[in-house]
């Protein structure tokens, strides 16, 4: 009949583990999804965010108070968690900083919004609003960006840094750090060319302290000489870049030797040892050349093999030959020392050596490191990163990559936004304002994001034990006078955020602006 054929179309077949929720139910499980994963990030933020400690199944230790590295590590399981997670960590790929802001904000948005859910609000009118709150928002941001000329302000770039490596580190450690990250950038920056921070090698050393971490204008090679007759460190040195092998190469394919008596086969093994000692003689004699007077030394890095027999040859001349180095190395070596690296010894001249000022190997229990130093005119550089463990190395590390990319941003983009919770204050306010302008129920939506917005004033005044009320309270009063202030996070005092030199990247705002209402949508 028809009302059993009804009856079928509405049934559905679910498996015995699956867990059925319909409408306003599924709604609120997806918004407690978003607060839930909130709450976990909620402590980090800021200078006086507190770290997390995150344990493996194989009890490895990793410590840490970067938004990105907790996502990436968590085991998240609900659907919208997850969706959440990879927006922010999507972010942070593209703009290397936000993270937990972004999760922040996409969880107070929820939050906020579940107050007028409840009240049955549909939640596409208050989608409406939120992405008119969006538009308003942007338009709010592009006002209030400073224009900076970066190029040239040391001091400006630093702040950026500071901002930036605050929040995922130590005071002590930020200080020196911040010279570092920036002076990184300027070296490999090459006029209006994108700066391409693959030319920054970052190497990591189990020794000492984190505060004996330092920045090397030249670079550091994980590995060592293979010969203990050769000299362990020397200043003056020229410097040959190759892709060329000193051993006997290996057949492309499998294949089938026979002689008809041991002679052809000497023959044969005289012939490949004259190729590679022809190519081994070339360098020496560029190296008798160049190396007219004693002060004067070579050292040869080669990306291929380079056999016993060779570097004997090689020490005896008093050549330091480091081979098997890594491909990237070859070229961050020729950008840093100067010269070209060259693929055949043909055409093997002084012009394609570059030079340094200081060769040395530094051992390490087994591991042997070679720095190149004191170069003329690098356009590469590495970051010598200490620690006394390896969770402390890592911290340290991706803090580091946070601190290039903002210092990055802040250059190319040419504009930066006050930071320490002023432009979200400000922003709150404005939109505020601007909800009194539109017509209908989707004002409702420009309110929620104007109150999630305070979101991270509030957090940042929590995680700092200031009194929540009082320290709002102060910041929109003042902004409703005019000034845009942030937060003291000592005193819970409003400061000036640009004589305080407390910076935010504008394309890490302005993405955050662009991406969560479409979240909230979905």
């Amino acid at each position: 009949s028809t009302g059993s054929k009804f009856l079928m179309s509405s049934l559905s077949v679910l498996s015995n583990k699956s867990e059925l929720a319909r409408k306003g139910e599924a709604l609120l499980i997806n918004i407690n999804a978003g607060i839930g994963l909130q709450n976990v990030l909620k402590t980090n933020l800021g200078p006086r965010g507190t770290l997390k400690m995150l344990v493996s199944s194989s009890g490895d230790l990793k410590i840490t108070k970067d938004g990105n590295v907790l996502l990436k590590e968590m085991q998240i399981q609900h659907p919208t968690a997850v969706l959440i997670a990879r927006t922010a960590t999507a972010q942070d790929q593209m703009t290397g900083d936000g993270t937990t802001s972004a999760v922040l904000l996409i969880g107070e948005i929820l939050k906020q919004a579940k107050r007028y859910l409840d009240e049955d609000v549909h939640p596409r009118v208050l989608a409406d609003g939120i992405e008119l709150a969006k538009n308003s928002a942007l338009k709010f941001l592009d006002e209030k960006k400073v224009k900076k000329a970066m190029d040239k302000d040391h001091e400006l770039l630093s702040c950026v840094a500071r901002t930036s490596l605050g929040t995922k580190v130590s005071q002590s450690i930020t200080e020196i750090l911040t010279p570092v990250v920036v002076d990184a950038v300027l070296t490999i920056r090459r006029g209006t060319e994108p700066i391409d921070l693959f030319m920054v090698e970052i190497i990591t050393m189990q020794h000492k302290s984190e505060t004996d971490s330092r920045l090397v204008k030249g670079l550091i090679m994980d590995h060592g000489a293979r010969h203990p007759g050769m000299p362990k460190s020397f200043k003056n040195a020229f410097v040959l870049t190759m892709n060329v092998s000193l051993e006997f190469d290996k057949a492309a394919m499998d294949a089938e030797m026979s002689w008809k008596d041991s002679e052809g086969r000497e023959r044969m093994v005289a012939g490949e040892r004259k190729l590679v000692d022809e190519r081994v003689r070339s360098i020496i004699n560029l190296k008798r050349t160049v190396c007219d007077t004693e002060d004067k030394h070579f050292l040869v890095v080669n990306q291929k093999g380079i056999d016993p027999v060779s570097l004997d040859m090689l020490a005896k001349e008093g050549i330091l030959a480091l081979r098997r180095a890594k491909r990237r190395n070859m070229e961050r070596l020729a950008l840093a020392v100067g010269g070209a690296a060259v693929n055949s010894l043909d055409d093997l001249t002084p012009q394609v050596l570059g030079w340094a000022g200081n060769v040395y190997q530094h051992v390490l229990g087994e591991d042997k490191f070679t720095f190149v130093e004191d170069v003329k005119n690098p356009a590469s550089c590495t970051i010598l990163i200490k620690g006394p463990n390896g969770h402390t190395i890592n911290q340290i590390k991706d803090a580091v990559r946070d601190g290039l990319r903002a210092v990055k941003n802040a250059i190319e983009d040419g504009h930066l936004i006050p930071g320490a919770g002023a432009f979200e204050v400000a922003c709150s306010h404005h939109l505020k304002k601007y909800a009194e302008q539109v017509q209908g129920r989707a004002k409702l939506g420009v309110l929620v994001l104007a109150e999630a917005l305070l979101v991270i004033p509030k957090t940042l005044a929590i995680n700092s034990g200031l009194d929540l009320t009082d320290t709002l309270v102060k910041l929109q009063e003042d902004h409703a006078k005019g000034h845009m202030v942030g937060i003291d996070l000592y005193s819970g005092e409003p400061i000036d955020p640009v004589s305080e030199g407390i910076w935010d990247n504008y394309r890490a705002v302005s993405y955050t602006h662009l991406t969560l209402p479409t979240i909230y949508s979905v």
